[in-house]
């Protein structure tokens, strides 16, 4: 199972919509895609125990999830420039 260093502190959360996925034994030798991969299901189970939904939900209309996903590629932006300016002065 992937974990991130903090996972102790954290109980995994049983779903009644678990879904299983691909055998853990397939092998993936590409430590990018590992992270990655690892890195979206700790997200992902961290996100359903701190807002108690995932996205399969239906509350959310088109516009309301354009908005989510503009919010947090703004916060992203601003991340690249607070590394860009820190690399700048290095």
């Amino acid at each position: 199972m992937y974990m991130s260093e903090h996972s102790e502190f954290m109980p995994r959360m049983s779903l009644a919509n678990d879904v299983k996925l691909p055998d853990p034994n397939i092998v993936c030798n590409d430590t990018i895609v590992q992270s990655v991969v690892s890195s979206f299901l700790e997200r992902s189970r961290l996100g359903q125990l701190k807002y108690g939904t995932n996205l399969d939900r239906t509350d959310l209309t088109t516009a309301q999830w354009i908005q989510h996903a503009q919010e947090e590629l703004m916060d992203g932006i601003l991340y690249l420039e607070k590394l860009k300016q820190g690399f700048a002065n290095t």
